[in-house]
């Protein structure tokens, strides 16, 4: 549910805007939210429909060992454009940040069906148009938010912050079913779904302010760096490579020194020097590692275990999905009954419990699998809104903004470089000389995969037992 952390970025965004601000009223945002929560919507269908069916789209591009990176490339994009976004947000003319985000999506889509529908399919033909559509899509999220904050009257923010959350749930279920149902005629058509939003431009034309806002400039040097760093890093997971963990420390020394020495980089050292923030940003990276493994898990179970097709695992797996917005949407009046830290405790053992009993269903019934998906999503949907609240309170009010753009990295990151590990353990299947729950083979691999998933909550849950009074030490 990485994207959903867009919906806190509204923290970041000032309730009056520096320009302009009669030439759009609340009626005319309306007007453009609701074109830019479709396109955010079909976005998000496009990138669970590829996390679903990664491994059959890298078989049929003749690179299964590389299957993972269509997942893990295009998520390092996004939580890098997430915290781009949200600061060009603030001086950059609202049209023609979503014309450039349309014009990247339309493009991303066309290529990448043309290159891998008329010409024979390519791993990186693939990678490279999930980018591109990732890089455009996002535009819709953060411009939603931008304009909901600016621009609609206080009785309507609500309302509009409550259905981008629970549109991003709800298109992550779409999204699943829509893979199951297209990779039966050619997932290929996966990449068309977001193209319709082209249509979308006259009305967000019309309805968008045009003028542009002073702000601070956005740091290229420092996301160059960092993102790439970050892709060798996730890059050395799915290749095995050890110079690309090389380069990847290295960038990540040279960061360092840069932000030591630039003027105004996007995030400075004081960043890492807080103590409270580094506790509580682990708990992110740990809680969200296995967040992309679950479902390619369950589609090559349904597979190679009990010979169904995509669609038909997409039935029963997209009501984890369902499961996950429902208390992704309740999830703020659970946490204001029960409390941050119990929410917490509460969403880490659903997601163990959900992956433990995964392990333990292999061989019973796709059913029990898709039950222990529910839990695990559960968890999941659960999970975001005191995590976040936590990490963030760590933080001055100066530094909210930069503090929910490196929670959307942490977020993104930490899947991609899950679904990294656990994509290279499905294809290699090293796992399969002992089960708990007495399976061989196959089966006794992937059990072993959601047991390896659930250390990575196991590992975040003990830390959060054991650091919390120091996380909340200053509340």
């Amino acid at each position: 549910m990485t994207k959903q952390n867009n919906q806190d970025t509204t923290s970041s965004v000032p309730s009056s805007t520096k320009g302009n601000d009669s030439e759009i009223t609340s009626d005319m945002a309306v007007k453009a939210l609701i074109p830019l929560l479709i396109t955010f919507v079909l976005g998000t269908l496009c990138l669970q429909g590829f996390n679903l069916v990664f491994t059959q789209v890298g078989k049929d591009a003749g690179a299964p060992a590389q299957a993972s990176l269509i997942t893990a490339l295009p998520s390092i994009v996004l939580g890098i454009v997430c915290f781009v976004y949200g600061s060009l947000g603030d001086f950059v003319s609202l049209k023609k940040l979503v014309v450039a985000g349309i014009t990247l999506l339309t493009i991303g889509s066309v290529f990448g069906f043309v290159a891998n529908s008329f010409f024979q399919a390519n791993i990186w033909t693939v990678i490279i148009a999930r980018i591109i559509q990732t890089a455009g899509e996002q535009v819709a999220g953060s411009v939603y938010l931008v304009v909901a904050t600016k621009y609609l009257k206080d009785s309507l923010k609500v309302v509009f912050f409550g259905i981008f959350t629970a549109g991003y749930q709800v298109s992550a279920a779409i999204g699943v079913f829509a893979a199951g149902f297209l990779t039966s005629i050619h997932w290929q058509y996966l990449f068309l779904i977001p193209v319709v939003t082209v249509l979308f431009l006259p009305l967000l034309l019309h309805n968008l302010p045009n003028h542009s806002d002073t702000g601070e400039k956005v740091d290229v040097w420092g996301f160059v760096i960092f993102g790439a760093a970050t892709a060798f890093l996730t890059l050395f997971f799915s290749y095995m490579a050890w110079w690309m963990l090389v380069i990847s420390a290295l960038l990540y020394i040279i960061f360092a020194v840069y932000i030591h020495k630039a003027k105004n980089p996007f995030i400075t050292p004081d960043f890492f020097h807080n103590k409270r923030w580094i506790m509580a940003i682990s708990l992110i990276l740990l809680f969200y590692l296995p967040n992309y493994s679950f479902s390619p898990i369950f589609n090559a179970i349904g597979g190679e275990i009990y010979h169904l097709g995509t669609q038909t695992v997409s039935l029963y797996i997209v009501w984890a999905f369902v499961v996950a917005a429902i208390f992704g949407t309740c999830s703020g009046w659970i946490i204001d009954k029960i409390g941050k830290k119990a929410g917490i405790i509460c969403a880490a053992v659903l997601q163990l419990a959900g992956l433990i009993i995964a392990s333990f269903c292999i061989r019973i019934s796709p059913a029990a699998l898709a039950a222990a998906g529910c839990l695990y999503y559960a968890g999941v949907g659960l999970l975001y809104s005191p995590v976040v609240d936590t990490v963030l309170e760590t933080l001055t009010k100066d530094e909210s903004g930069r503090g929910v753009g490196m929670n959307d990295l942490a977020m993104n990151v930490a899947g991609s470089v899950g679904i990294a590990i656990i994509g290279g353990l499905m294809t290699s299947k090293p796992l399969t000389g002992f089960s708990l729950a007495g399976a061989t083979g196959s089966a006794a691999n992937y059990g072993n995969l959601f047991l390896v998933a659930s250390m990575a909550t196991i590992v975040g849950l003990v830390v959060y037992l054991i650091f919390n009074k120091k996380i909340y030490a200053d509340e």
